[in-house]
């Protein structure tokens, strides 16, 4: 039996991880105009920028001054990303950012060791600094994603049961600091989920700890995206993060192809939601203007289907 949700939240992800992965370092003044258009469109989540290393990450050296650039949309939250204490410093000091707190886990050792060069045990223990961090700064922590959950390139499959434990974990260390967590966010890290994957490990979380809200994060890295999200929808699940115009290729994908595709896009997966009746509060032909935008910043042709081929509305009419 399907229990599809009546209305999905998409968080839009792509100014941050497609400018990010780029290797060219593209005008503020355009990155700026992307962010202030998707936020006409009904999206009340804007990932914007990341708060890494200028050194190594170049493409995000100028987040401060982007914020600052962006005209906000009252009822908007503009976020930004950081890996460490310092990035959390530097979000703090930057006008314009909607500091929520988030916590992050590792399904895979291997992929903790890469990213972070720690095993995915110490980065579980290192989230009670982090709450510390938060609670000094006035905040709490809102959700965790359990990174690599559905499977990981370098390590391999990824027990089901390692994922439970995990999200225990994250429920039971907020509950400990009389910080309840709001939500757990599984994320398909490198594009191994499948739609069987996905409606067995929401339905073994859900179980383990049915007070916390669920999302996906999910990859198109093979080609799967969309009958994940089916999956997920059959399962209920109503919060996805997204990028539009499928904005920021996988840097994990096999053989290096730079090309492969990243986050499932935005305005497909509205697109989808609306031919199944289910409400997003999203204007599709606003958000398939934000993809085009895009693509010519970009310049050259990216991977949503929508924003080439159209929506159906004018064949049907205005639908909602």
């Amino acid at each position: 039996m399907s229990d599809r949700p009546k209305r999905v939240e998409f968080r839009e992800e792509g100014p941050r991880e497609g400018f990010q992965i780029e290797k060219t370092i593209y005008p503020l003044a355009d990155r700026a105009a992307l962010v202030e258009a998707l936020a006409e469109t009904g999206l009340h989540h804007i990932q914007v920028a990341s708060f890494v290393s200028p050194k190594h990450v170049p493409q995000m050296a100028d987040s401060e001054q982007l914020f600052a650039a962006i005209r906000k949309r009252p009822g908007v939250h503009y976020a930004g990303l950081w890996l460490n204490e310092q990035g959390f410093r530097r979000a703090q000091a930057t006008a314009g950012v909607d500091i929520a707190g988030r916590l992050a886990l590792y399904a895979s050792d291997a992929f903790a060791l890469k990213n972070n060069g720690a095993d995915a045990e110490t980065m579980a223990k290192r989230q009670a600094r982090w709450l510390d961090l938060y609670a000094e700064a006035g905040i709490t922590a809102e959700s965790c994603t359990i990174m690599t959950a559905f499977g990981c390139n370098y390590e391999g499959e990824i027990p089901p049961e390692r994922v439970v434990r995990l999200a225990r974990y994250a429920r039971d260390l907020c509950a400990e600091r009389g910080n309840p967590l709001k939500q757990i966010l599984l994320a398909d890290t490198m594009g191994w989920a499948n739609p069987d994957q996905v409606t067995r490990l929401i339905g073994m979380v859900r179980e383990a700890v049915p007070d916390v809200r669920l999302g996906l994060h999910l990859h198109d890295t093979r080609g799967l995206g969309v009958a994940n999200v089916m999956a997920a929808l059959d399962m209920g699940i109503e919060l996805f993060d997204s990028s539009v115009a499928g904005l920021g290729g996988c840097p994990f994908a096999a053989h290096g192809d730079a090309g492969a595709a990243g986050n499932i896009c935005t305005e497909d997966m509205v697109f989808l939601c609306h031919e199944l009746g289910i409400e997003t509060g999203i204007d599709l032909e606003a958000l398939i203007e934000c993809a085009r935008m895009a693509e010519r910043i970009i310049g050259r042709r990216l991977n949503g289907r929508v924003m080439h081929a159209g929506s159906l509305k004018p064949y049907r009419g205005a639908r909602a």
